[in-house]
């Protein structure tokens, strides 16, 4: 599998979104989310004041790919915001959860638009082939599954594949 950065709101403030108002823009989810969590066995904290703008996050996780460490960095943003609950836009969160990079190529990302147009060109491409959400899972590069689905509709995706080989 490969992560590609998209940048799902790039209308955010660089200081996030307080989450009352994406609560008013769209209802009262998280108890959903959380109950999908729930049933596959993971947890589902999100910072209850703030919804982070992600974009320098996906910035160094470019630069972990770039390092051959992307793998690792992607997996402790993840954990940390779903998880924990922690504001994966903030500097010093990100350098904090980014402690296995080299400290000088973490500031430049931080204080430099590097990486910016390799995110926005990820996000593009995904738009061009119909992504506009996440999670969104092109399977075999032939079949785009978008959200997080059951279980049950990568079955059928892959079973649709098979019976198309």
């Amino acid at each position: 599998m490969t992560w590609l950065p998209f940048d799902l709101h790039p209308e955010y403030p660089e200081a996030g979104l307080p989450r009352d108002e994406l609560l008013a823009r769209y209802g009262s989810f998280q108890q959903r989310l959380r109950d999908r969590f729930a049933e596959e066995g993971l947890e589902y904290s999100p910072n209850p004041d703030v919804v982070p703008r992600s974009l320098t996050a996906l910035r160094l996780t470019e630069l972990a790919r770039d390092l051959g460490r992307h793998d690792g960095l992607h997996d402790r943003l993840m954990e940390a915001y779903w998880r924990d609950g922690v504001d994966i836009g903030d500097p010093d969160e990100l350098r904090r959860l980014a402690h296995d990079l080299p400290p000088d190529d973490i500031e430049r990302v931080l204080t430099t638009d590097d990486y910016r147009d390799r995110v926005h060109a990820s996000t593009a491409q995904a738009q061009s082939v119909g992504v506009n959400g996440i999670p969104a899972w092109v399977i075999d590069g032939k079949l785009l599954v978008p959200g997080a689905q059951p279980r049950e509709i990568f079955e059928r995706a892959f079973a649709q594949l098979a019976e198309s080989a």
